[in-house]
């Protein structure tokens, strides 16, 4: 496969830190809602919250993750980055396909069952040990996946750890 030449690389790539910090900065605001959900006791405005947290989720977060990782496959496999090349590519890949795997396993279902909740019980919800659980998730689980975005762009910039030293099996020939 013929590699991308400068200006189709620099337009993938603007086009990969671009998803990356729309994931950055959704994920920002949704922790930044999700402690404004902590403190609500308004059924409808708890509702509200949740529902905003959903949408950013689904329209926002979701798309942007995994448009970063899409574009950061194509940046490895058409650029001579490679995929396992460099200890820092391999590190960003595999944070990015957990980051995703735990959004779409937790962080995305508790996004969910939190909106589900306030829609129906509204003020009630804030007594439901499941709506508390959570919210608790979203709140806890949006800060660790937050950091670990602000690290993978950390990596991205930094690079750090260099190049994977690739050892060649050695031909030797006897002479006996």
């Amino acid at each position: 496969m013929p590699k991308l030449n400068i200006k189709q690389k620099n337009w993938l790539l603007s086009a990969h830190v671009a998803s990356g910090s729309i994931w950055f900065g959704s994920a920002l605001c949704m922790v930044a809602i999700a402690f404004k959900n902590a403190h609500t006791t308004n059924g409808d405005e708890l509702y509200a919250i949740n529902a905003t947290l959903k949408l950013l989720d689904d329209f926002v977060v979701i798309p942007s993750a995994n448009l970063s990782l899409l574009t950061g496959g194509l940046l490895c496999w058409l650029t001579i980055w490679g995929f396992f090349k460099h200890y820092w590519v391999i590190v960003k890949w595999v944070a990015t396909v957990t980051l995703i795997g735990v959004g779409t396993a937790w962080l995305g279902p508790w996004v969910n069952a939190a909106t589900s909740i306030s829609d129906i019980e509204r003020e009630q919800a804030l007594s439901n040990p499941l709506y508390t659980f959570d919210v608790k998730g979203v709140l806890i689980g949006g800060v660790i996946q937050t950091l670990f975005i602000l690290g993978i762009v950390a990596i991205s910039v930094l690079k750090p750890w260099g190049r994977r030293v690739v050892k060649k099996e050695e031909t030797s020939t006897s002479t006996n």
